[in-house]
């Protein structure tokens, strides 16, 4: 059975601008709720400076998880503070390899693991074990299980944390690499631009063409052979997979670069991989390398416990608005004269601005009027997809249409 996180007045969802998801994207636990063995679920606290946001979270979701089958762990408090930089870049020199452990944390504060389970054929360390088929039958309904020390992750798609039966719009932003690049859900927008629709992100990995493993995906002899293809099918190993650039819309670490609803002047973003029957393809998340550079602190043994040592601002309570009190909506979309904006409610909208899908600002009102609908002409605009960036209360939402 399917589990869909449903954000109402329990748990609060905390917004920034449009400039800042990476504070704007967690979900806080400002009620203290328990979840999995009475361990607080989500995110606890979200401070930040100039430069980096720390992310407390326990490591337990706030929808039920488990049982898992054939795997004797328990989910455990990880107590973990995680450190995102606020100003990712792409690492020039040579990438750096995801490693086994959480190597990002989706905006509930579960950990992200990549494709590894960490065994290998005869323990050579060669031929390494693809987690989903060899592990899979663990994984819960959320499609996440414990690690030994207790720590709950997914490897692949979080289907509990959002909505991966909707194709009609763009992915929620659902997490964060540790090189500080966004994480979206499958669904993108058809063109880097934002421009051409919705489609569903598609790897650029595939299976090789083999029947014997002694050669590995670079085209090397393996230092030692692994199991032939009669034996064990393709798809157990990862090294049985080999990237082909432009198969897929994503490149070798599973991401690209493009505009998202969260990011409307672009952003190197990272999107989870499924097929048309919502099975996870592979690297399922995050590619065998990071794209940007990772900052220490998060990835290896006993990590994700970061001390902070500079001067931080509190967010977690800082405007705060829970998605039940304020509904905003746009229509017709697309449109042609005139776009009329919803609020559910009666707010004062205190700005009001329409982005170009690069990022131009092509109209701003400040303020607009104490309003429950207002039209708002965009006749003059060329034919093309825009993004209406409203803020209420402090609060900036991005709402994205087409002309």
């Amino acid at each position: 059975m399917k589990k869909i996180l449903l954000l109402g007045t329990a748990l609060i969802a905390v917004s920034a601008n449009a400039q800042s998801p990476e504070l704007s994207s967690w979900i806080v636990n400002s009620l203290i709720q328990t979840g999995y063995g009475g361990i607080e679920t989500n995110v606890q606290q979200v401070d930040y400076s100039a430069t980096n946001v720390y992310v407390a979270c326990t490591c337990i979701p706030g929808y039920d998880i488990g049982p898992w089958t054939s795997n004797p762990n328990t989910p455990a408090n990880q107590n973990f503070v995680f450190k995102i930089t606020r100003n990712p870049v792409e690492n020039t020199g040579t990438k750096t390899a995801t490693p086994m452990g959480h190597i990002g944390v989706w905006s509930n504060g579960v950990s992200i693991f990549n494709a590894l389970d960490g065994m290998s054929y005869n323990n050579q360390g060669v031929w390494h074990q693809d987690a989903i088929p060899n592990e899979g039958v663990s994984f819960d309904d959320c499609l996440g299980h414990p690690a030994p020390n207790g720590e709950y992750h997914t490897h692949l798609n979080p289907t509990c944390l959002y909505d991966d039966d909707n194709f009609t719009v763009h992915s929620n932003l659902i997490g964060y690499a540790f090189d500080g690049f966004p994480v979206y859900g499958a669904y993108g927008y058809t063109n880097p631009d934002g421009t051409g629709g919705i489609l569903r992100m598609t790897s650029s990995y595939q299976l090789r063409t083999m029947t014997t493993r002694t050669t590995l995906p670079n085209g090397s002899a393996a230092s030692s052979a692994g199991p032939t293809v009669a034996a064990t099918p393709l798809g157990k190993y990862i090294e049985d997979y080999e990237y082909v650039s432009g198969l897929g819309t994503l490149d070798e670490y599973n991401g690209r670069f493009c505009v998202t609803p969260d990011y409307p002047a672009g952003t190197y973003a990272y999107f989870v991989t499924i097929d048309g029957s919502g099975n996870g393809v592979y690297p399922y998340v995050v590619g065998p390398k990071y794209y940007g550079t990772v900052q220490s602190g998060n990835t290896g043994p006993a990590s994700g416990h970061n001390t902070i040592s500079e001067t931080v601002a509190n967010f977690s309570t800082a405007g705060i608005q829970t998605l039940e009190e304020l509904q905003l909506e746009i229509y017709p979309n697309p449109v042609a004269e005139q776009l009329f904006l919803s609020a559910g409610r009666e707010v004062l909208i205190e700005s009001c601005k329409v982005v170009s899908a690069n990022g131009k600002v092509m109209a701003e009102e400040l303020p607009v009027a104490f309003v429950m609908t207002n039209g708002i002409d965009v006749y003059a605009l060329p034919a093309g997809a825009y993004f209406l960036i409203v803020a209420v209360s402090g609060v900036d939402y991005t709402l994205r249409f087409v002309k």
